[in-house]
């Protein structure tokens, strides 16, 4: 039997036993959902900027709050990963469409990051799922490079905080550049992870 390529790891299957869908992350992961969507709705109607801030305030401390709630209890689950990948779409897709009702002058760096977020980034985001792996933060078994660019923490805080940030000062033409690089790193990660399920056995 030949050797695995350079860098990549054998990995071991997945214990074959239900997951609990009802873990303390995965209740955070709805409650922080909920209370962002209903928050950011209300920043619209209501054209609040002070209550979008809010909003994104609940998405962010909850979406960081799950991820180490599951840890920190080895409470990690297929079903917890896909459903926050999911529903941090979701959050963002209410939450920019709400800031670019109130700020018109940021569509063309909110347009760009939507594509790369809710369109790339979750395709790659769910290739995980080919792989025996809990979730794309153990990706780095898969592919270091890939793990970098995409899961490490410091990526993903770039990939979504940063660009709110850039965008909040006013700074459109800076954020349209900043959310145009991700799209092209999204995009070449995307490719890559094809060729990675392209060289799979039997993939």
């Amino acid at each position: 039997m030949s050797a695995p390529p350079a860098g990549r790891e054998v990995l071991a299957p997945l214990p074959r036993t239900a997951e609990d869908p009802w873990t303390v992350a995965n209740r955070i992961t709805l409650v922080r959902t909920v209370a962002a969507l209903a928050i950011g709705a209300t920043a619209s109607v209501q054209r609040s900027i002070p209550l979008l801030v809010v909003a994104y305030a609940v998405y962010w401390i909850g979406d960081v709050l799950d991820g180490q709630v599951a840890r920190r209890t080895g409470t990690e689950t297929r079903q917890g990963a896909v459903l926050d990948i999911l529903s941090d779409r979701a959050c963002c897709g209410v939450l920019a469409a709400t800031y670019l009702a109130l700020e018109p002058g940021a569509a063309p760096a909110i347009t760009v990051f939507l594509l790369q977020f809710m369109v790339v980034d979750c395709v790659l985001s769910l290739g995980f799922l080919r792989w025996p792996l809990l979730s794309p933060n153990h990706f780095g078994r898969v592919d270091r490079r890939l793990y970098l660019w995409n899961w490490h923490p410091v990526a993903k805080a770039v990939n979504t905080t940063a660009l709110v940030l850039v965008v909040a000062t006013g700074a459109h033409t800076a954020a349209l550049v900043l959310a145009s690089a991700q799209l092209v790193v999204k995009s070449v990660s995307l490719v890559a992870l094809t060729r990675l399920l392209a060289d799979r056995p039997g993939g």
